[in-house]
């Protein structure tokens, strides 16, 4: 049997997924959380093979999971299951470790047989995501520069996001100019919203 952990922080889609993978004869949902906090907890305890991760999760996001996962669970295959095709999300769970990426409108036969095949010890990627991700090239933000865009996000003024952070105003300001720069945009807010689709953040 195949043992499958699923993290999704939509009960209804984590309940669909389950339901539908219970119905195939080699494999076992062992393990099913709503939050990226849960997720190594949950693994240790159920020993999954594969765990299949959703991208936007409260707390900690799957992409900074996926480098939890396998650093706590070396055994553990990642499979990245998301809403949203993005070539900055695809390079961030590559480089994280994950062995599969696939999108929530994939026919169910494809997120089953992806399951199978990591677990197997391939990566299943889609080839158009991994080209359009080769052609966009890696993010240009720095950790931290990605740290203050998420913190803009919220709102908030460049003191509350210091605090947030732990790092002085100036400091958070040098961080929000230069991923302006690195955008193209003319505001933060503008900033944080190209980063979120090139799927940097």
């Amino acid at each position: 049997m195949i043992r499958v952990l699923l993290a999704d922080y939509q009960a209804l889609v984590r309940g669909a997924l389950a339901a539908m993978l219970a119905l195939e004869p080699d494999i076992e949902v062992v393990a099913q959380v709503g939050s990226g906090e849960e997720v190594v907890d949950a693994a240790r305890r159920s020993r999954p093979d594969v765990a299949l991760l959703d991208v936007q999760m409260p707390g900690r996001d799957g992409l900074a999971v996926t480098a939890d996962l396998r650093a706590a669970l070396p055994s553990c295959r990642v499979v990245i299951c998301t809403t949203f095709g993005r070539p900055g999300y695809f390079a961030r769970a590559m480089e994280n470790g994950a062995s599969g990426f696939v999108v929530k409108d994939a026919p169910p036969e494809h997120l089953v047989d992806t399951v199978r095949r990591v677990h197997a010890g391939l990566r299943v990627v889609d080839p158009a995501l991994a080209a359009e991700s080769l052609a966009s090239g890696s993010s240009p933000l720095t950790a931290r520069e990605r740290d203050v865009l998420r913190a803009a996000r919220q709102g908030g003024t460049v003191a509350e996001i210091a605090r947030s952070l732990h790092l002085s105003a100036g400091t958070v300001r040098n961080h929000l100019s230069a991923a302006i720069g690195k955008t193209g945009a003319s505001t933060r807010a503008e900033a944080a919203l190209i980063a979120d689709e090139h799927g940097w953040l």
